[in-house]
């Protein structure tokens, strides 16, 4: 029985802590949330059945065997440190808080645990994963998103840019999925997640485009190497509950506890 602690209760912590619950109760047990917003952890605790306790994050971690990081960019590399200092497994979703932290992943290894990052709303990364074995030249990912999914995101703000002025089909930044990460955190972490399974942050390119006649978040992964040519397209819903989340990154974070779970691993 796997006891697993989420540390963020927002959208994709909620949905992850049901999921636990109602998908895998012979196998694990939500034991413990946290989050900075106490009543987040309380609404979320009460809206399940068991319901799991509420606790400190230095508590959550210790009796946790899976951490599930789902607090923010800023928190995350925080968190997976005080976890993996504990030698204690965790799934990170805020990915892009990890790109200034590789040396965790060097640690964990001398903790003997695990980091987990899903692969998030774009598909393509088990082939990236075998290509980058024989060598990868170039990797390019365009994302499209509609205009007010964009809201806030730094970028936008540094530059002034007023998304409702948008008419027509525009390109509104073009660079290293470093600078997409910093630009957009709530937006590209897809970017981060691609980087870390094939060129790095600093060489993979990312496109970020926006109309207000598109009705989903579309990322298209161009890939050329010594294996041939990788072309992927994924259209997602957005979240129900957060516009700014694709659904496709909930359930890719729910398949991933499945094949932790599972004795059986199915693809690269």
């Amino acid at each position: 029985m796997l006891k697993i602690g989420i540390i963020g209760c927002g959208t994709i912590g909620s949905k992850l802590a049901r999921a636990i619950v109602e998908n895998f109760p012979g196998d694990s047990r939500l034991i413990g949330v946290h989050d900075i917003d106490r009543n987040k952890s309380q609404a979320l605790s009460q809206s399940i059945n068991p319901h799991p306790s509420i606790l400190s994050q230095e508590d959550l971690i210790d009796s946790a065997d899976l951490i599930i990081e789902s607090a923010s960019k800023e928190a995350c590399a925080k968190i997976a440190r005080a976890a993996i200092s504990k030698g204690k497994d965790i799934m990170v979703m805020s990915v892009g808080g990890l790109i200034d932290s590789i040396e965790l992943f060097e640690e964990a290894k001398t903790k003997s645990c695990r980091i987990y990052i899903p692969s998030g709303a774009i598909c393509g990364l088990d082939g990236i994963k075998g290509a980058i074995i024989g060598g990868i030249k170039r990797v390019v990912l365009t994302t499209r998103k509609p205009p007010l999914s964009l809201d806030g995101a730094p970028y936008i703000v540094k530059n002034r840019i007023d998304l409702n002025s948008i008419k027509c089909e525009t390109l509104l930044f073009e660079g290293s999925a470093r600078e997409a990460i910093d630009g957009f955190p709530q937006n590209i972490n897809v970017s981060v997640a691609l980087s870390l399974a094939g060129l790095g942050v600093d060489k993979t390119r990312v496109r970020i485009i926006t109309s207000p006649d598109y009705k989903f978040n579309t990322h298209e992964i161009e890939a050329e190497g010594e294996f041939g040519k990788l072309t992927t397209k994924t259209e997602n819903i957005p979240s129900p509950d957060n516009p700014k989340t694709s659904y496709l990154a909930i359930l890719s974070a729910i398949a991933m506890l499945r094949g932790i779970l599972s004795p059986v691993k199915i693809g690269t």
